[in-house]
């Protein structure tokens, strides 16, 4: 950009350097100034043409511990209500047991098929964070501790399944998923000698392959609304959470896909195996090199799938992870690093200058579900309506799992809360009193 300013010639080329020349004619009063004088009025003339917006800067944290802690005052937020909030989160703890395992048996395992066959881990105290315009505000419990996330590990599926949509592995989210799908080898218990015992099953396993699976797109199963039906990992998929009527549980109605929401791990499974189709590679591997280095989340979290949910990818015998802890393994992670993943949220995918998950894919995580008003993708849940956290805004949004496992987001008040082995019942209350600590 070109300036003639008293006869003299003042450029401000595209990389912000300045360039001013004295015009040749001895009679420019111009040259009885400074020219030091002379620069600084013509930089300002320069920046009051261009009208140079302000550039408001956002905090991120620095990779590992080197996270910044402010006090509740210097955020605008009351300190006293704060610890009321936290006070009240540690009296309302979980009442079921802490060792996991033992508690998948009071509860999940008691269904068909309901034995675990995933990792299960006792879990620490009550703990949580709070993170406001990115700084950590208050922490509580045991931050650092790796504990199971149960279902908040849908989240991290589908954010693997959102970077191969943004790198184009996936065309289109309406795609058919059959239409990606190669042929499945799952490494079963060998046959020995005894090949007559198996002969005439199928060595090969097409999890898409009948007239009604065919027909399940990528956002079906991302919304829970595919209504997929089979067997996966030893699961049917009519005894996840099964309802009152056992006749009806094998030779119940299907819906077509896309009109009826369920949540059902059988199904969250079976996209885990799609994903790692298309990636040819652990999903593990994936989100760490796409989402938590660059988010710069630690060493210590740990992606499990089961015992028997191992396939031969590529001559390479590979674990396909599961989407949550229903039973058994998933995603065991810190607070720390759930409060990263949900600063990312916060921020739509973006991290710093590079965009982890597009614009486009957050937009669409958040969109309602038609069949359920208060689910976006997995494990996005949406505040449509004030249905879901009453105390919240209808802005806000969480990443939910059993426990239980709550990453609060949170863009009108720019907040992140993490709260783990919460009563479910006493969420909105618990956010409730966080947000009643909100000053400015």
């Amino acid at each position: 950009m070109k300036f003639d300013c008293f006869a003299e010639s003042f450029t401000f080329d595209q990389t912000s350097r300045f360039h001013f020349q004295f015009a040749n004619h001895q009679s420019c009063p111009m040259r009885m100034l400074n020219t030091r004088l002379l620069f600084l009025l013509c930089f300002s003339l320069i920046v009051s043409c261009l009208n140079l917006p302000a550039q408001s800067s956002v905090y991120y944290p620095a990779p590992g511990d080197k996270w910044e802690t402010k006090t509740p005052e210097q955020v605008g937020m009351d300190a006293n209500k704060l610890q009321e909030a936290i006070a009240f989160a540690k009296e309302i703890e979980s009442q079921s047991p802490r060792d996991l395992e033992e508690a998948h048996y009071l509860g999940f395992g008691r269904e068909p098929f309901g034995d675990a066959v995933g990792p299960h881990k006792t879990r620490g105290e009550v703990t949580g964070i709070v993170v406001r315009n990115g700084y950590i505000v208050a922490e509580w419990g045991e931050p650092k501790r790796v504990d199971m996330t149960f279902s908040v590990s849908k989240s991290f599926l589908s954010s693997t399944v959102g970077v191969a949509f943004d790198r184009g592995l996936i065309h289109s989210l309406d795609d058919k998923v059959h239409d990606y799908m190669a042929p499945v080898s799952i490494i079963g218990p060998s046959a020995g000698s005894n090949k007559a015992d198996y002969f005439g099953q199928p060595k090969i396993y097409e999890p898409f392959d009948t007239p009604h699976n065919r027909k399940i797109s990528w956002n079906h199963l991302l919304r829970q609304t595919s209504d997929w039906e089979g067997t996966l990992w030893g699961k049917p998929d009519w005894a996840d959470r099964p309802n009152r009527e056992p006749q009806t549980w094998i030779r119940r109605e299907r819906h077509e896909p896309g009109t009826h929401y369920k949540y059902n791990d059988v199904r969250v499974n079976v996209l885990a195996l799609a994903a790692t189709n298309i990636w040819r590679r652990p999903l593990p591997q994936v989100l760490k090199q796409y989402v938590m280095d660059p988010i710069g989340a630690s060493q210590t979290w740990r992606w499990h799938g089961y015992e028997n949910s191992w396939i031969l990818m590529d001559g390479v015998a590979m674990q396909v992870v599961s989407g949550g802890g229903h039973w058994g393994g998933g995603m065991m992670i810190s607070a720390r690093d759930q409060a990263r993943f949900g600063y990312l949220t916060l921020r739509r995918g973006k991290w710093e200058d590079q965009q982890i998950l597009s614009e486009e894919w957050v937009t669409q995580a958040l969109t309602p579900t038609k069949a359920r008003k208060t689910y976006g993708f997995m494990n996005w849940f949406v505040n449509t309506d004030k249905e879901y956290i009453a105390s919240a805004p209808e802005t806000a949004f969480a990443h939910i799992g059993a426990g239980t496992n709550m990453v609060y987001v949170d863009p009108e008040h720019d907040l992140v809360i993490v709260a783990r082995w919460i009563n479910r019942r006493s969420m909105s209350d618990f956010v409730g009193k966080v947000l009643a600590a909100i000053k400015e």
